[in-house]
């Protein structure tokens, strides 16, 4: 009976040891997006990294042209350093300053920075 007992215990520790977040794992990496308008075009690009146990720094980096009289301007970049911290149950990141809420699609390769998709390239 105890032998019995041990044997399920251990079933049961081996399969929550195997229980992986595939979110969490798919987070780390490049993401890039591209965006135009009548007044804009625009490359984005996050580059995400673990940085504690439910930390991320985040890195984005933007390429952009003013269109003025529909002609592009000369290309302007801009660098921000995002902090978010990652929620287990939503499975989803949280920048902490303005509270950004970013949603990842591991099947698709994708993640929803509102509503703006980037598409992940590593």
């Amino acid at each position: 009976m105890k032998t019995l007992f041990f044997l399920c215990a251990v079933a049961v520790l081996f399969a929550t040891a195997c229980t992986t977040d595939k979110t969490r794992s798919f987070i780390p990496g490049t993401y890039v997006n591209s965006a135009g308008g009548e007044y804009s075009v625009a490359d984005d690009t996050l580059v995400i990294e673990p940085s504690g146990s439910n930390n991320f720094s985040i890195l984005r980096k933007t390429g952009f042209n003013v269109v003025t009289d529909g002609k592009k301007g000369k290309r302007q970049y801009e660098t921000e350093r995002w902090n978010a911290i990652y929620d287990d149950g939503t499975k989803t990141l949280t920048e902490t300053r303005k509270g950004k809420l970013i949603t990842f699609y591991p099947e698709t390769g994708t993640l929803k920075v509102g509503k703006r998709e980037y598409k992940k390239i590593n």
